[in-house]
């Protein structure tokens, strides 16, 4: 059913973009600087993300920066000139950006006073944020207005779930999530954070546990307790490539919920495993809400 209004994301979702291409979803593509490059995440499109943890795994330091807002205003106002528009923005606790989104917005609304621009904060990124999309898109291919569309994700955003653990403890240091000395002694230790998104929609620490093993045994259990009524479910694992992993969380996911519906193996996109790195391993779905 064609829609008065366009549904739309940005990539910092990891929403694969043969289901963005398929559905026709518009995509905001988030920068990311490697090797002195500025590039933009294409969800998976060039196979970026395999270069990125190539590169990190040989020494080099990606880092993130903010979109502008001239940049959303590129992105937002072609779209507005026809229709209105409903934006889906990854989590406004994670970065300084979504202030950008909201002075585009602000812009555009007083420059096309006749349209109406809705933009939902989503308290999620990567997978959790990819699923609310994808559900949000459900709903809207049914014909479910602007309205009952931003009403769905707001009442579902705190059920978006995504636990996940890392390869390698330098990469949170970095980026400020963890202390020099806490990389040092749990790398000594074998200690693995486990790691989810607060109610706030900011990262956070959860638990620790020793070993790589025990860490996905938890990512699992963790999946178990917080899913809900699992049949039918569609969950993502996300990997910092390590696809094996990968498919063994999955098998071992599939064996203690077997009603599960699709269980997508997605890479972790450039943007968010320039702060995760190589290693990562997450499973994600919507369930029951956040424990914290």
């Amino acid at each position: 059913m064609k829609q008065a209004y366009i549904l739309m994301s940005d990539s910092d979702s990891d929403l694969p973009h043969e289901i963005a291409r398929e559905k026709n979803i518009p995509i905001v593509r988030m920068p990311y600087n490697l090797d002195g490059e500025e590039r933009y995440d294409d969800n998976g499109a060039s196979g970026a993300e395999k270069v990125l943890f190539d590169r990190m795994r040989s020494g080099a330091k990606p880092f993130t920066s903010l979109l502008p807002t001239a940049a959303y205003l590129e992105y937002f106002e072609p779209i507005l000139k026809e229709s209105d528009l409903l934006f889906l923005a990854f989590s406004s606790k994670m970065s300084a950006t979504f202030q950008n989104v909201l002075e585009a917005q602000k812009e555009l609304q007083a420059k096309y006073p006749e349209r109406r621009f809705m933009v939902v904060d989503t308290l999620s990124i990567s997978a959790p944020q990819a699923l609310l999309v994808i559900g949000a898109h459900a709903l809207y291919e049914q014909g479910k207005s602007m309205d009952e569309v931003a009403q769905w994700v707001m009442d579902q955003r705190l059920n978006a779930q995504a636990w996940f653990t890392v390869g390698d403890l330098t990469y949170l240091r970095r980026g400020g999530r963890i202390s020099a000395t806490s990389a040092v002694m749990g790398t000594v230790l074998d200690i693995k954070p486990i790691l989810t998104i607060s109610k706030e929609g900011k990262l956070e620490a959860h638990s620790k546990v020793q070993g790589r093993k025990k860490a996905m045994k938890t990512l699992v259990e963790k999946a178990v307790d917080n899913i809900g009524d699992s049949a039918g479910k569609m969950v993502i694992i996300l990997h910092g490539d390590v696809r094996e992993e990968a498919e063994t969380l999955r098998n071992q996911l599939r064996n203690r919920l077997p009603d599960l519906g699709e269980v997508r193996i997605v890479m972790i996109g450039p943007v968010i495993g320039a702060h995760a790195g190589p290693g990562t391993l997450a499973i994600c779905f919507i369930g029951k809400q956040r424990p914290n």
